[in-house]
């Protein structure tokens, strides 16, 4: 069972890092699924204004993650051309 602390701990690590679901995932030892689900279901109950932040960031992350992947594909293919 997933304490209250380690709700918080999460939730202000992608505040003050911009962090995406999955860096939080990674860095807490933890599938992106429970991230998720604890910061949607979990920390309105607990601290309702550190979830509006951290819905704030994860909103700036999903309208941005398409460029993301874009520059992901570009790095791929340039390592390629490197072989």
């Amino acid at each position: 069972m997933v304490q209250r602390e380690d709700i918080i701990r999460q939730a202000n690590f992608i505040v003050e890092t911009h962090a995406t679901v999955r860096q939080t995932a990674e860095v807490f030892g933890v599938s992106k699924s429970v991230v998720h689900y604890h910061i949607i279901n979990d920390l309105p109950f607990i601290d309702y204004l550190l979830y509006l932040d951290v819905h704030n960031v994860l909103r700036e992350n999903f309208a941005v993650r398409h460029i993301r992947g874009g520059m992901a594909t570009k790095r791929k293919y340039e390592a390629m051309k490197k072989i």
